[in-house]
């Protein structure tokens, strides 16, 4: 039993609320974060569990990890004797869940399986791996995006560990080779029981993808074989990221998977899959539904002119307390007199901007364009090729300046590969059709300062790709920076 009950809170602040399912001495908890207000998951340890120190080294490790696609840790201690993992609360569909009612379109499961072997690549540069990729690992989320569960720590809990760096990179290649055969055939080709059929075998070894479903395409059929290493006179894939190189071809984006789970099914459980879990029974509400496209777009606009408002009204008010404090430094403009000075801004904030596609491009990263340090980047989806497939004429980022401002000078960092093409488009609403294009450039690579020489005013400024550079197999735009200078008012 765990050495901790419902209500107990962790950290002068998670509160331990519905035990979801526990095994050899680890417990996951849904707790509520009585400072945020939001649910997290919590795995917690009893007295008997061997590896404490190791899960908390781990999960520390993982905590570094910033790919959105990575279920993000938030807290991992060893306090008064009890040890415990906080982490972020996931719902949504699991591949597992997807798979119910049988194999899923070809390349719609292979996009899942794509995003994970990206994100498991990143985690691998920074030293960390999973070894344990099982169906109920890989999620789709209500929100509309693909988590990889339990990156560092499943291996930590399970006590599962590589020979070498090398062992660690093949073994999850394998295992995205096995999700993405999942998703083909509806099958598991793995010794260890998943929730799935096993898969069926031809003379003692597993059939191909095409062997068992009809209408798979050859390349994901190939690049599923090669990851597993049954495909002969090819070369077996043994890294992430060359699965991920591999799956780069497959077209994106596509319309979300959809659900083969009942409406009143929400994915509760964020435990390793093969610790023979006990579930216990929670209370399940139905899940919100993924809002449409044009939904999220409006809440866009929404969040956009509330800050608007709080920032017309901050600057109102500044500029009032500053009147009343120097009632006399105020002078009227004459001929002759000196040239307006310039000052520089800070933006109230800022958000990816997609308004012909879903209304949003990695917002989650938007901030990082804004935050003063070269060594953050906001950046878009990658794409298959430059004008974005044909199917929008670009993508940007919008950033709020917190009040109407004429600006002078705009400095871009592009970060250093060449390629792309942007422009400059500023306006009073966020709304496209109140944004102009100001300046723009061929060459959108390094730092690129955009000479507007005092603008009309504009309360809203966006940096538009038109053009992508190349990243990686695909292209991707990137903003690590901005300089923003206007005239003082």
């Amino acid at each position: 039993m765990s050495a901790v009950e419902p209500g107990t809170r962790l950290a002068n602040r998670f509160r331990l609320e519905d035990r979801v399912s526990e095994s050899a001495g680890a417990t996951l908890w849904k707790a509520i974060d009585e400072i945020l207000a939001r649910p997290v998951a919590v795995h917690t340890f009893s007295p008997e569990f061997p590896r404490e120190s190791e899960v908390v080294l781990a999960a520390r490790a993982a905590s570094r990890l910033h790919d959105p696609r990575l279920t993000q840790v938030f807290d991992a201690a060893d306090e008064d004797g009890t040890a415990y993992v906080v982490s972020e609360w996931v719902t949504g569909d699991s591949l597992l869940d997807l798979l119910e009612a049988g194999p899923m379109d070809p390349e719609r499961g292979a996009v899942l399986v794509a995003e994970a072997a990206e994100a498991l690549a990143h985690a691998h540069e920074a030293g960390m791996c999973h070894l344990n990729l099982t169906p109920g690992r890989l999620m789709w989320t209500e929100g509309g995006t693909v988590k990889l569960l339990g990156v560092g720590v499943d291996a930590a809990i399970l006590g599962l560990e590589a020979e070498s760096p090398e062992d660690s990179q093949r073994r999850d290649a394998e295992g995205l080779g096995r999700l993405l055969y999942a998703a083909l055939t509806g099958h598991w080709p793995g010794e260890d029981d998943c929730g799935l059929p096993p898969a069926p075998l031809d003379d003692g070894k597993i059939c191909t993808p095409r062997q068992v479903t009809a209408g798979v395409p050859g390349y994901l059929d190939t690049i599923a074989s090669r990851a597993l290493g049954v495909k002969r006179g090819a070369p077996p894939l043994e890294t992430p990221a060359a699965v991920a190189e591999e799956l780069a071809q497959v077209p994106r984006p596509v319309p979300a998977p959809a659900s083969t789970v009942p409406p009143s099914v929400e994915l509760r459980a964020e435990a390793p899959d093969t610790l023979n879990i006990r579930p216990v029974a929670v209370p399940r509400p139905q899940p919100a539904r993924p809002p449409g496209l044009f939904s999220r777009f409006i809440v866009t606009i929404v969040v956009l002119l509330v800050m608007a408002v709080v920032g017309i009204g901050a600057w109102s008010l500044g500029k009032s307390l500053g009147t009343e404090a120097s009632p006399s430094t105020s002078a009227p403009t004459t001929p002759g007199a000196e040239p307006a000075k310039t000052v520089a801004l800070t933006p109230a904030g800022a958000i990816g901007f997609d308004p012909l596609g879903d209304g949003e491009e990695r917002n989650e990263l938007a901030p990082r364009a804004i935050d003063g340090s070269y060594g953050t980047d906001w950046h878009t989806e990658s794409y298959n090729d430059a004008k974005f497939g044909g199917l929008k004429k670009g993508v940007g980022l919008l950033i709020d300046l917190g009040r109407d401002a004429r600006l002078t000078k705009v400095t871009v960092d592009f970060g250093d590969v060449p390629g792309g093409a942007a422009e400059l488009k500023l306006g009073a609403e966020p709304t496209p059709e109140a944004l102009t294009t100001a300046a723009s450039t061929k060459e959108a690579m390094g730092k690129v300062s955009f000479d507007l020489g005092g603008s009309e005013p504009s309360r809203y400024l966006m940096v538009w790709f038109t053009e992508l550079p190349p990243y990686q197999s695909r292209f991707r735009g990137t903003v690590l920076d901005l300089e923003i200078t206007a005239t003082e008012e």
